[in-house]
């Protein structure tokens, strides 16, 4: 039969421990001890260890998660956002070339449009993982909801925009 690590003196001072309501790992810092030896000496004492305060750090840790992921598709959004009401503004291209490296630019009326597809497609993913988001909260995330929402109809806007003016957001190559 193996001998437990924790003799007499040890196992005195763990139930000392326990009893002011110190948790599993703080008596196995402690004690010098593995968490696992803790938890069979208190099994074989016939003792739990109050998990309320686990479960209460858990829950709270969940809701800052959940609030993480708030912030980031509301920048998410706004960047995206920003860049489709930008799409139709005037777009600057400039170089730097020749022998002197030289600096030229020239003001278009609007992005090109391979540029306005790249827009159109980062929009795209950021909605698809806004959307991935929000899946994954399910503790009423209403607010989430409204700014994909008011996202999804600044993308068809932006997607309709570009119809009008007789291009395809995605490009040729991509429509079905």
């Amino acid at each position: 039969m193996a001998r437990s690590p924790m003799n007499i003196q040890t196992r005195t001072a763990a139930r000392e421990l326990f009893d002011a309501g110190v948790s599993r790992n703080e008596i196995a810092r402690r004690l010098d001890l593995d968490p696992a030896t803790v938890t069979r000496w208190a099994r074989s004492e016939g003792l739990e260890f109050d998990r309320s305060s686990t479960e209460q750090a858990t829950k709270a840790h969940v809701v800052d998660l959940v609030a993480a992921r708030i912030r980031l598709a509301e920048k998410m959004s706004a960047v995206a956002e920003e860049m489709l009401d930008e799409v139709n503004e005037e777009y600057l291209v400039f170089s730097f070339g020749g022998k002197d490296n030289t600096y030229a630019e020239h003001t278009l009326p609007a992005a090109p449009v391979e540029v306005k597809r790249s827009i159109v497609v980062t929009a795209g993913i950021a909605f698809d993982k806004l959307t991935r988001i929000v899946e994954k909260d399910n503790g009423g995330l209403g607010e989430t909801v409204g700014v994909i929402e008011l996202f999804a109809s600044n993308l068809t806007a932006a997607a309709e925009m570009l119809r009008a003016q007789g291009e395809t957001p995605l490009g040729d190559d991509d429509a079905a």
